[in-house]
């Protein structure tokens, strides 16, 4: 419902917008510009789509591989110290920790389609021992949260838009997109101890934290002080060693495990080819929407007027172009990646804001459409404080995008 608000609102957006540039000033052509951007931008969103087909094709399979092999567990097992201690009002073996390790694994390695229905069966079987059916546990707030601050170690999907859109490196927004969702991530989880006063001083927790925030920071350092083109072949080179290493650590294990690799692959990269044509009405309809408001001028207006606003707050104003993904992106995630791949088209894929838009759509998940699903799921009405540490964990990974960004590529 909420993307149809903002789908039927950029399109009258732009509409006013035309009229008032041609009653205004006189700009006889706006009309005609505004109709060849739904020609060009739904032809543009069919192409994207099929062009995506082989590289989807390609991850999904490898995924898959890494599913079959029980790479999955194999991540639920090792961070399960840590889960047992900041979701403390759960029995320590319920079958609901399992559950949820599998989730946050899967969203982690991009499996969306498992990570689905798996956070459903894990909200179930919370609601089984929630107290009060119609409010939301603390245990359900701290999973919603985690999941919302959208943790990935693999941007599938994101890598695949950016080698459609012609990008020299696909891979070269990995290791900024990595810092970015752990920050807000971090950000999240410690926002949801705070109003749950759960005890975070603990050797487990703090250890973690505290390893994997000092590992981000000193990259963060190291990037800082590198030379640009230094920093470019370092970036290059960590992000194809942790790519290749995964794919060597999916295919080791499934084959370890007698999995049949090949047909593994096969049936993931199916699953691929059906995920690229599956989103070629969804991502046409908001490419026509925002190609409108560009075209209308509303979106250079818009953009012109956050420059300013950056400039005046000291912040590089070439980054402004993102600011309408970072807006978009609590709110609908296919709103967002029709930005993404908008703000890829008209700036370049390679440009400070088009790698900055990739960074923010691989940041944080879709917050409402999360909440909206899950909760609705089992029925629940009062989600207590979820919104509030959701956005928090939002605005804190908008900000690390931004400062990331600019440190790699500004």
């Amino acid at each position: 419902m909420l993307l149809n608000y903002i789908w039927i609102g950029l399109i009258l957006l732009a509409v006013v917008m035309g009229c008032v540039q041609f009653f205004a000033f006189g700009h006889s052509e706006i009309f005609t510009e505004i109709l060849n951007s739904t020609f060009s931008s739904a032809k543009n969103g069919f192409e994207i789509s099929i062009g995506l087909t082989g590289i989807l094709a390609l991850w999904m399979g490898i995924l898959n591989i890494g599913q079959q092999g029980g790479v999955v567990n194999t991540l639920s097992r090792g961070v399960a110290p840590f889960f047992r201690r900041i979701f403390p009002e759960l029995p320590p073996k319920h079958p609901v920790f399992g559950t949820m390790f599998m989730n946050i694994a899967s969203n982690m390695l991009g499996l969306d389609n498992a990570a689905t229905p798996i956070g459903l069966k894990a909200m179930n079987q919370l609601q089984e021992i929630n107290a009060d059916k119609t409010k939301a546990s603390n245990a359900m707030i701290m999973f919603i949260v985690l999941g919302a601050s959208g943790l990935t170690i693999i941007p599938t999907t994101i890598m695949a838009y950016r080698a459609q859109m012609g990008a020299a490196n696909p891979a070269d927004v990995f290791l900024p997109l990595m810092m970015a969702t752990y920050f807000s991530t971090l950000a999240g989880m410690l926002a949801v101890c705070f109003v749950q006063k759960i005890k975070i001083w603990n050797k487990v927790i703090i250890g973690t934290i505290l390893t994997l925030t000092a590992l981000m920071v000193g990259m963060l350092f190291a990037a800082r002080h590198l030379p640009e083109a230094t920093l470019n072949t370092v970036s290059a080179l960590v992000a194809a060693v942790m790519l290749l290493g995964v794919i060597c650590w999916f295919i080791i294990q499934a084959t370890v495990r007698k999995v049949n690799v090949y047909e593994a692959f096969i049936d993931g990269a199916k699953g691929g080819f059906q995920t690229a044509i599956g989103i070629i009405p969804y991502l046409i309809a908001i490419l026509v929407a925002v190609g409108m408001f560009r075209a209308s001028g509303a979106m250079d207006l818009l953009e012109r007027g956050i420059a300013n606003l950056f400039a005046w707050m000291g912040i590089n104003p070439d980054m402004a172009g993102a600011v309408p993904t970072a807006l978009m992106k609590p709110l609908s995630g296919s709103g967002a990646r029709g930005m993404m791949i908008e703000a890829m088209a008209t700036h370049g894929a390679d440009s400070l804001v088009g790698r900055l838009c990739c960074v923010l759509q691989g940041t944080t998940d879709t917050t409402f459409y999360i909440i909206a699903v899950y909760f609705g799921s089992v029925g629940i009405k009062d989600t207590r404080h979820t919104v509030g540490c959701c956005l928090f964990c939002d605005l804190i990974g908008t900000i690390a995008a931004f400062i990331i960004a600019n440190i790699f590529f500004g």
